[in-house]
C-alpha cells in the first residue's frame, strides 16, 4: 500500500472523530473534515480544512475526496427516521460510489461498523462473537443502518476491489459515560433505563428521593448480567492500527475492551468508589454476550488496555477535574 498522506474524516464532531483527529495531526497526516454541525469543532479548526455539508447531498461526495488518499466514515445519525436513509445510507452509498469512481486514487476506506449488527444482547448469544456471525441487528433505525452500511461495503469491495476496512465499534465509552450509564443518578445513558426496571418501593425510592446507587443488572435467576463495551481510548487505537495497514483491507475487525464484564463486578466497585449502594435490577429481556478479539489482536496488533475497573477510574478521575459533560446527540 501507498503512504496514506491525506484523510478525509467525515462526523469529525462526534464522539470519536473529535478524539481521533487531534491524533492524526499528530501523525503528521493532512485532514479534511466534514462536518454537519455549524458550531466550532472541538478541535484546532486551523489545521484541518472543513467542509460543511450534510450526507446525502448530491455532489458533495466528489468535492469531499478530491485530493485525498484514504477515508473514515464515522458520520451516522441515530435514531432519526426522517434522517437516517439520507445520511447513513444515501451518504454511504454516495461516497463508496466516488470512491469507486476515482479509481485507485482512495487506497483504504475504513467504514465505522458496530456490534449493533449482531444484536448483541438482544438475542441468545452462547459463544463469543466474531468477525464471521452473521448480520442481525437488534430493533432501531441505527442497528438496521449498520447492516445496510457493512452490505454497501461488501459489495463495493467485492465488485470493483475497493479497499475497505471495517471496525465494528463495542458502545464506545468516554468522559464519565460508564457512571452515567450505571449509576441511578442524572444524566442517563444507554440501555438499559433503570426507571423501567424499578419494580420495588426500594428501587423507586431511589429515583423519588434523588439518592445515588450502583446498578447492578441481573437474570431473573440472580445471575448479573454480562456485556462488552470499549473506551473511547481503545477506539481510537484500534483506529491507528488499521489505517494504512495493508492487512487490515478487505476485513471486518471487532473493536472491544479486552474483556467483557459483569455488573455484579461493575455495580460493587462503583458502590466502593462513590461509596453509594449497589442495588440489582432484574431484566428478563437481557441476554449476556462478548466479543471474540482474536482477529483484531492478531491482524492488526490491536491491543485494547481499559478493563471495566480501569474505566471507572477514568470516569470518577473526570468528574473529579470538575470537566463538562459533552453534548450526548444519542443516549447510546
Amino acid at each position: 500500500m501507498d503512504k496514506i498522506k491525506n484523510i478525509l474524516v467525515t462526523g469529525g464532531s462526534g464522539k470519536i472523530g473529535r478524539n481521533l483527529i487531534p491524533e492524526l495531526l499528530k501523525g503528521g497526516y493532512r485532514v479534511r473534515v466534514l462536518e454537519f454541525e455549524p458550531e466550532p469543532p472541538p478541535y484546532d479548526a486551523s489545521q484541518v480544512e472543513i467542509v460543511r455539508g450534510a450526507l446525502g447531498t448530491p455532489g458533495l461526495a466528489e468535492r469531499l475526496i478530491r485530493d485525498m488518499d484514504a477515508v473514515i466514515h464515522l458520520a451516522n445519525v441515530k435514531e432519526r427516521k426522517d434522517l437516517f436513509v439520507k445520511a447513513n445510507i444515501q451518504g454511504t452509498f454516495d461516497l463508496l460510489d466516488a470512491c469507486r469512481a476515482a479509481g485507485k486514487q482512495i487506497k483504504q476506506f475504513i467504514q465505522a461498523g458496530s456490534d449493533a449488527r449482531a444484536g448483541i444482547y438482544y438475542n441468545p448469544r452462547p459463544y463469543p462473537i466474531d468477525e464471521n456471525f452473521p448480520h442481525s441487528a437488534y430493533p432501531g433505525y441505527y442497528a438496521f443502518s449498520k447492516v445496510l452500511e457493512e452490505t454497501m461495503c461488501e459489495q463495493y469491495r467485492y465488485q470493483y476491489g475497493l479497499p475497505i476496512t471495517v471496525l465494528r465499534f463495542s458502545w464506545v465509552h468516554g468522559e464519565d459515560d460508564i457512571l452515567a450509564h450505571a449509576t441511578t443518578a442524572e444524566p442517563d445513558f444507554g440501555v438499559p433505563a433503570w426507571r423501567e426496571l424499578a419494580t420495588t418501593a426500594e428501587h423507586r425510592s431511589y429515583f423519588e428521593a434523588g439518592q445515588n446507587a450502583a446498578c447492578c443488572m441481573v437474570h431473573p435467576d440472580g445471575k448479573p448480567c454480562m456485556r462488552h463495551i470499549v473506551a473511547l481510548e481503545d477506539v481510537i487505537h484500534g483506529c491507528l492500527q488499521a489505517l494504512g495497514n495493508p492487512a487490515a483491507i478487505g476485513h471486518a475487525f471487532a473493536i472491544a475492551g479486552p474483556s467483557a464484564f459483569t455488573y455484579d463486578v461493575l455495580s460493587r466497585y462503583i458502590s466502593e468508589k462513590l461509596d453509594i449502594p449497589a442495588v440489582d435490577f432484574v431484566n428478563p429481556e437481557y441476554y449476556d454476550f462478548q466479543h471474540d478479539l482474536s482477529k483484531s489482536r492478531s491482524i492488526l496488533g490491536y491491543r485494547p488496555t481499559y478493563d471495566i475497573v480501569k474505566i471507572v477510574d477514568q470516569a470518577i478521575a473526570y468528574r473529579k477535574q470538575g470537566k463538562t459533560r459533552s453534548l450526548c446527540k444519542y443516549p447510546g
